[in-house]
């Protein structure tokens, strides 16, 4: 058990600010998850998390430091690295950064804050340098930013498209044609909140494809599929495959064949750096996929 008392000094802290800063080896999810088990309390009674402190309020937190998981280290492939920021090859299976809730796993953000130390000023304004993300199960090229300036550089770069990304995917079938644009607009699916759907209220999306390989054995066809968004809504390209009835192998939110990977890479990122020099970052395809065709064949 902590206990704390509220002098004139932390005086309208938020109280998840407060325990954060006074516990540091435990994070604000964690302060919530004691939060929602009933183990932080304010003058001996339960309190929000974003109640004000008052001078005199007595905290009390009731955890057991060994009971605190610690995410674990990891390395990850990198491609590139200056002062102002870094690209790496991210592998399928690790989150970008974590949901929110108490989450003890490895993502990326924690491996970028193992790397550089807490990044106060980019706390402030992003996560943890995170410049855009990756689902979990695609792997390939992203870019991180190590300062403000960075970061407000390169997000820039991708909210006025000036970004160029292409992805590598297997699909089920044969796309016809075999090179197109998919232009669909995507929004949010009511009925499912945490996928996606082509609809007429959606925010416009498009999507060039071009067939690279088709493999065809004993009736089942796949193909290898070289994407390039011109937009970027989440899951955009695995709801546009799966509207033209395409979808991608191992893709399970949106009706994709099983498999032992989501089938999707980002093969290619190509944007200007902060240093103004203009760069084309390229992670090469994981040897799944030339398994995975191999395989069928």
């Amino acid at each position: 058990m902590r206990r704390f008392t509220i002098d004139e000094s932390d005086v309208q802290k938020r109280l998840d600010i407060f325990v954060a800063e006074n516990l540091p080896e435990i994070s604000r999810a964690y302060v919530r998850k004691l939060y929602e088990k009933g183990s932080v309390e304010v003058n001996d009674e339960p309190a929000k998390l974003s109640y004000k402190l008052k001078a005199g309020d007595r905290i009390s937190i009731d955890y057991e430091p060994s009971s605190i998981e610690h995410t674990p280290d990891i390395e990850l492939p990198i491609l590139y690295e200056d002062g102002e920021c870094v690209v790496i090859n991210k592998p399928t299976g690790l989150l970008t950064h974590s949901k929110g809730s108490f989450n003890p796993e490895a993502t990326v953000a924690t491996w970028f804050n193992q790397r550089l130390g807490t990044v106060k000023e980019l706390n402030k304004v992003s996560r943890e340098g995170i410049v855009h993300r990756l689902d979990r199960g695609t792997s390939g090229v992203m870019i991180l930013a190590k300062t403000p300036e960075a970061m407000s550089w390169l997000q820039k770069q991708f909210s006025t498209r000036k970004v160029k990304k292409t992805y590598i995917a297997i699909v089920v079938g044969e796309l016809n044609p075999t090179e197109a644009v998919i232009d669909m607009p995507i929004e949010r699916n009511p009925r499912r909140p945490q996928t996606f759907r082509v609809g007429s209220h959606g925010k416009p999306s498009k999507t060039h494809y071009k067939v690279l390989k088709v493999v065809n054995y004993h009736g089942s066809v796949i193909s290898l599929v070289e994407l390039k968004p011109e937009t970027g809504r989440t899951h955009q390209l695995r709801v546009h495959l799966k509207q033209q009835g395409h979808p991608i192998i191992g893709d399970s939110f949106y009706d994709g064949r099983l498999a032992d990977r989501l089938y999707l890479h980002a093969r290619d990122l190509e944007l200007t750096l902060p240093n103004k020099e203009r760069r084309v970052f390229s992670a090469k395809l994981p040897k799944e996929f030339d398994n995975y065709l191999e395989n069928l064949k």
